[in-house]
């Protein structure tokens, strides 16, 4: 027995599945996650993977959390252990009073056990042997057994878990009636060899309401068909390739002529990631709405088009989910570490739209908006996903679409507007936003064409060497870039219970961790405001939030404060008011971390200095 207490919770706890990449869990895991969420109880899963096919450790954890606290918590208070490479590893991880769910067939000796937490033996390998005869029948039923058995132990309702068989199975009746059967197997072995249920329980409750439960990739490409896209070019790496993948998939429901069922799209994988966005600048040159999807690596090759579509003024839109790099780095762990790579991305003087979504509803809003951004300023904009939102599936609110509305694309002059004799210039800044006019390929017989080149041009896009013509057309792209600041998504404040001096910064996929470690902090007698940033250029609240504090904590997933960098560089704020919260291990950013690092720091701005002491 353990010496101390066994962990008692109802819908809040953390549930971690090790099992071997290749062995068919992730379908069971992830039922396991959705079957809660039909309790009416939110959850948070993580898939934890290694960067190859089949053989090596995989881990899905399952945070459920009443509250609906989305981020990543830290500690596991159920390990089911399923991997005997990672055991020791695994036992580790579990906290004090926690359970520990293995497969007991063989006997293990004490030492592979802790006495401070319960273990949960159940032969499993012995049923589904004793059941079934063939191999991959035995490896893959052996999952949803452990699925029972947990039905059991968290009190969970086995007719929840049975509605998404049958809608997993439907059609497939043989298959429905065995995976069903395999459930009970587990089910019925719980409840009449084990102690039903133990200290985690689940509760039937209402605290989804109406939000979905979606993959940030998966929305991002569905954003991407609503904003107008009509060409994909890319080039499989990950953790975006689930994301072309996505994108395939919905334009051939939404993107097909109802007459003739011809498809109304482009999707080409490229040779190579330079292959890619040279397609996709081609594409948007000749008036269509392209993007490419890809990570790290690929921004790296990526980098000399990049320049391109700054420099020549087409659009392009660059879907980045990042991960931990440099170089291959860690294929299948997330980080926010390609926000100076992109805000600067290619030689020369470049400065890039970023888009910065914190969820799947965001990504989805983001993709959409992206398009409409390419054109009007008539560049590169990345829409700035990671793994973490990418790849995992997400509770957010309902993605919402106004049918009303119309895509803006930008200044294009017409073949009416140059019979009536408007002045064209590729490079002319006529309205003082530097936003020049363009026109698509074909507009007019004799009017509105120019020659594209990477080259300095004049106003008139005439090549040219002078040293004021360049000049003037590189202080035009600044002031296109301050115009830009106007049209990217603002950034969202919320100021603490109390008037503090202290605020916090952060974006992205750090937003769950951070909105639960407020609540932390605050429990703990530290106050802080907080601005959420969803976008480069930084509009003017930036600036204005730090001015109103003595201290702001930047939090990022990344080795060296590149968002802290970017807005010291860009607002001339001095960088002692900023204090870096850095988090890339390449899992997610916890609350716990947070909490802690912040919570640190200001205990120690309370201590009080020593004094000398005069003899």
């Amino acid at each position: 027995m353990p010496v101390q207490s066994p962990i008692s919770s109802v819908n809040d706890f953390v549930v971690r599945f090790a099992n071997v990449n290749g062995s068919g869990s992730a379908s069971a895991n992830e039922m396991f996650a959705r079957s809660i969420l039909r309790h009416g109880v939110p959850v948070s899963p993580r898939n934890i993977f290694p960067s190859n096919i089949q053989g090596l450790p995989t881990w899905y954890e399952v945070r459920v959390t009443e509250d609906g606290h989305l981020g990543a918590r830290g500690g596991v208070d159920m390990m089911v252990a399923m991997n005997p490479q990672t055991w020791d590893k695994d036992l580790a991880s579990i906290e004090p009073g926690g359970y520990l769910f293995y497969d007991s067939t063989k006997p293990m000796p004490a030492s592979k056990f802790r006495a401070d937490i319960t273990v949960i033996g159940v032969p499993l390998t012995a049923i589904t042997n004793s059941t079934y005869t063939d191999p991959r029948q035995r490896q893959l039923f052996k999952n949803i057994i452990y699925l029972g058995a947990l039905c059991a132990l968290l009190d969970m309702d086995p007719k929840l878990v049975e509605q998404l068989i049958g809608e997993q199975y439907k059609g497939k009746e043989k298959l429905l009636s065995s995976n069903v059967h395999a459930l009970h197997l587990g089910r019925d072995w719980a409840l009449q060899n084990l102690k039903c249920p133990i200290g985690l329980r689940i509760k039937k409750a209402d605290k989804v309401g109406d939000r979905i439960f979606i993959e940030g990739n998966n929305a991002a490409a569905l954003g991407a068909v609503y904003g107008g896209a009509t060409v994909c070019a890319w080039y499989p790496i990950t953790p975006s390739s689930s994301l072309a993948d996505a994108f395939t998939s919905h334009c051939k429901k939404l993107r097909h002529d109802p007459e003739t069922g011809k498809a109304k799209y482009a999707i080409v994988q490229g040779e190579d990631e330079l292959a890619s966005i040279g397609i996709v600048i081609g594409a948007s040159w000749n008036g269509a709405r392209a993007f490419t999807a890809t990570s790290g690596p690929g921004i790296s090759l990526m980098t000399e088009f990049i320049g391109l579509s700054y420099f020549a003024e087409i659009p392009a839109v660059i879907m980045n989910v990042q991960r931990a790099g440099p170089s291959t780095g860690m294929p299948t762990r997330t980080q926010q570490c390609d926000i100076i790579a992109c805000a600067y991305a290619s030689h020369g003087d470049t400065k890039h739209v970023l888009l910065l979504p914190e969820d799947p509803a965001e990504a989805f809003e983001f993709a959409a908006q992206a398009f409409d951004l390419a054109e009007r300023l008539q560049t590169t904009i990345f829409v700035m996903l990671d793994l973490d939102i990418g790849m995992n599936h997400r509770l957010c609110r309902p993605l919402k679409w106004d049918d009303a509305r119309q895509y803006d694309r930008g200044k294009v002059m017409t073949a009416e507007m140059l019979d009536d004799g408007r002045d064209f210039g590729r490079y002319l800044d006529v309205d003082g936003d530097g936003i020049p006019y363009r026109t698509y390929p074909g507009t007019h017989p004799t009017k509105g064409s120019y020659f594209t080149r990477g080259t300095s041009r004049d106003r008139y896009a005439r090549y040219s060497e002078e040293g004021s013509v360049y000049a003037d057309n590189m202080q035009r792209l600044v002031r296109k870039f301050e115009t830009a600041q106007d049209m990217v998504p603002r950034p969202l404040q919320a100021n603490a219970a109390k008037p503090t001096k202290y605020g916090v910064i952060y974006f992205g996929s750090t937003a769950p961790a951070m909105d639960e470690a407020i609540g932390l902090l605050e429990a703990n007698g530290h106050q802080l405001d907080r601005l959420r940033i969803r976008a480069f250029p930084f509009h003017s609240s930036v600036a204005s939030f730090i001015a109103d504090h003595d201290f702001v904590y930047v939090v990022e997933q990344n080795r060296d404060s590149q968002l802290r960098s970017l807005i010291v560089n860009e607002n001339g704020i001095d960088p002692v008011r900023l204090v870096p919260i850095l988090h890339y291990d390449g899992t997610p950013i916890t609350a716990r971390f947070i909490a802690g690092a912040i919570g640190d720091h200001q205990d120690q701005l309370k201590l009080t200095p020593l004094r000398k002491v005069k003899s």
